[in-house]
């Protein structure tokens, strides 16, 4: 009798939130977390003795192995990379030769172990800072380059990618290559593709068809590095590849010969907005009075100081107000610089007209009267003048650099013009003084009292003076003879453009700036000023009334 066979069950099925699961798919996952486990059990271990070998040879006072560490840190992917390299970088990495044992000393003071990243006491006795090259700079400066490319914060990553552009190190392509997939923004992708470029351009085994592109690229990034980095390129390149970065050298430099000429042309405006501001002033006072004040520089200077101590309050007492000092110290300097000119025209200038030679002596004395006083309360030396938070700094446009401070200026000084001229044409005082200016005779005898419109005309003209000192102490030195560096060139402005004509100072100052600093490049700063003195000789013995004529007290006598 044969035995009965005994059925065996089939196995109860596996379930996972009340739903069945396959057998297989269970020993799958299990065969998954087995080998999660052994890589961490031996392949991370291994990679961390790798990353503790590799920082350790920088305790081998050898640049080839210190060379090697940086390239073995900089790709391990530890934490403590970027800390190192930059450590490296700005001489805080030390190291043990003793123990082998390397070290970074942290901006806040505190050390570390560079390895392990766990706290130190101190530093060894023996400790050393790690030594660098030329050659490893460049190394470490790629290296820093390539660890920032994936950084959150867009400004870094643009300036790793110029890093890598200036290294063109062969290294950094996988690391630029996927940072450009990742990429969204605009800028820091034209980034990363003119650092893709430079590689591509010095990289041996680039096709031809590659090298041409990164040629392409760099030509249209068309500055001074990126023509520097064409022509390192050597003579021994294919005659395509030759005659390609060739042609974007010569078209670099004839795109910046254009951009080093809208330079001078911004430089020459800021100049000339300079000598605006401390002519204007001096154009009202010389048009309707007749009086050459040779101290209308000491008015400019008096602003400045202005500025300065109301700074010097502002830091010591309400130091949250300092960014507003210039708004503060505008319309103090027009009053105090205004009312000291009213006094001098009282006192003085009031019994000297007619006779503009003893006019000119009488203030040149008193211009050396008001520096001694100023050298007697401020001292003989410099005073600091602070910028505020939005006259500091500077942004790129092209391939010039705009300054916030004197783009500030040139507005400041448009829109105390624009006033002047509203001030001019719409007010009594300034029909006043027009018809002084045209026919004083006549003026008098139509009721205006002259004296009185000398003086508030004085006053004026000092008062802007004054907040001309508020603008140049943000771009010039604040001392006792501030005001002389500007008077001769302000006497210049007046008379190149006509006296008394505002529009004529207007015209005469900026063409006098962007004269002055298109011949500084050729002839220098000395020789510049000169030749611009003759030129204007020569113009004024053609035309002796200036640029723009204008009728006056001065020209009837």
């Amino acid at each position: 009798m044969t035995p009965e066979k005994t059925a065996i069950p089939p196995p109860s099925p596996i379930s996972c939130r009340g739903r069945p699961v396959s057998a297989n798919v269970v020993h799958r996952l299990r065969a998954f977390a087995l080998s999660l486990f052994l890589i961490a059990a031996f392949v991370v271990p291994a990679l961390a003795g790798s990353f503790e070998d590799a920082v350790g040879k920088f305790a081998n006072d050898e640049f080839s192995d210190t060379d090697e560490a940086v390239g073995a840190v900089a790709s391990s992917g530890n934490p403590l990379a970027f800390a190192i390299i930059s450590a490296l970088q700005d001489g805080r990495l030390f190291a043990d030769p003793d123990s082998k044992k390397v070290f970074v000393t942290q901006l806040d003071g505190k050390i570390i172990d560079a390895a392990t990243g766990a706290a130190v006491d101190k530093l060894p006795d023996n400790a050393t800072a790690v030594r660098l090259n030329n050659r490893l700079r460049r190394t470490v400066e790629a290296a820093l380059g390539s660890l920032t490319l994936l950084s959150p914060d867009p400004a870094k990553r643009i300036a790793a990618a110029q890093s890598v552009f200036k290294s063109h190190d062969e290294a950094a392509l996988p690391a630029i290559d996927d940072a450009l997939a990742k990429e969204s923004n605009k800028s820091v992708k034209a980034a990363f593709t003119e650092a893709r470029a430079a590689i591509l351009l010095f990289k041996s085994d680039a096709t031809e068809v590659e090298k041409l592109e990164a040629i392409a690229a760099i030509k249209a990034r068309g500055d001074q590095e990126a023509m520097a980095l064409l022509a390192g390129l050597g003579t021994d390149q294919p005659p395509l590849i030759a005659k390609a970065a060739a042609g974007a050298i010569a078209s670099i430099q004839g795109n910046l010969a254009l951009w080093s000429t809208v330079q001078n042309a911004w430089y020459g405006l800021s100049l000339g907005s300079v000598l605006l501001l401390a002519a204007i002033g001096l154009a009202i006072t010389f048009g309707v009075m007749g009086v050459i004040n040779m101290a209308h520089g000491e008015m400019v200077m008096i602003g400045a100081y202005t500025t300065f101590v109301v700074q010097e309050i502002i830091r010591t007492s309400y130091p949250g107000l300092f960014d507003y000092s210039l708004l503060i110290a505008v319309p103090l300097a027009f009053i105090v610089s205004g009312a000291i000119g009213v006094a001098i025209e009282r006192s003085i200038i009031r019994f000297l007209y007619g006779r503009p030679l003893e006019t000119l002596l009488a203030t040149w004395g008193l211009s050396l009267v008001l520096q001694q006083a100023v050298r007697t309360a401020f001292g003989p030396t410099n005073r600091e003048v602070g910028n505020p938070s939005w006259m500091s700094g500077a942004f790129e446009l092209g391939q010039i650099t705009i300054t916030y401070n004197r783009l500030w200026i040139l507005c400041f000084t448009l829109a105390v013009f624009a006033i002047l001229l509203a001030m001019l044409r719409y007010t009594a005082l300034g029909l006043e003084m027009r018809a002084v200016t045209q026919n004083r005779r006549m003026a008098a005898s139509m009721g205006i009292a002259t004296s009185r419109v000398d003086a508030l005309t004085f006053g004026l003209g000092s008062g802007i003076a004054g907040i001309a000192g508020v603008a140049l102490s943000q771009i010039d030195n604040v001392s006792p003879n501030l005001g002389q560096s500007y008077i001769i060139d302000s006497f210049m402005v007046v008379v190149f453009g006509g006296v008394g004509n505002l529009w004529g100072t207007l015209v005469g100052a900026f063409t006098l700036g962007i004269a002055n600093k298109f011949l500084e490049p050729v002839a220098g700063a000395v020789l510049g000023k000169i030749a611009i003195l003759v030129l204007i000789i020569l113009f004024i013995q053609k035309r002796p009334r200036g640029l723009f004529a204008l009728k006056g007290r001065a020209v009837e006598a």
